[in-house]
């Protein structure tokens, strides 16, 4: 069986999955979050991040989809934030089918000398001595 090959759309997605989870705050804030539902206040005060930098960056996570925000039902004021279980599973499958060690190919010969099969079958034996 052959393994998946992704797309332009596909690696595009990726990218700007890794490009918001590597802010080293929303890393933070993630890793916190998913030790269970807080609101931010509660992840200002663990992470020692000012309360507009907690807000922007809560926002990047939950436009990506990454958290959920649920507003308390007594008093509106209060936002809990907690870990969207389908996209860490969406995104947990697809880096785990990115980096399957079953995707790496060995090399087409598209350039470069033509060799025989012959000289080909040589050069294999020498790599495994």
């Amino acid at each position: 069986m052959r393994a998946k090959t992704f797309s332009s759309d596909d690696l595009i997605k990726s990218a700007q999955w890794l490009k918001i989870i590597c802010e080293p705050n929303r890393l933070m804030l993630l890793e916190k979050i998913i030790e269970g539902i807080h609101c931010n206040c509660e992840l200002g005060q663990a992470l020692q991040i000012a309360p507009n930098l907690i807000s922007h960056h809560l926002s990047v996570l939950r436009e990506a989809g990454l958290i959920n925000a649920e507003r308390d039902p007594v008093d509106n004021r209060w936002i809990y934030y907690s870990i969207n279980p389908i996209m860490m599973d969406d995104i947990q499958a697809f880096f785990a089918e990115f980096f399957n060690k079953d995707r790496i190919q060995p090399r087409g010969a598209t350039c470069g000398p033509k060799i025989t099969e012959e000289q080909r079958q040589s050069l294999l034996r020498m790599t495994r001595r």
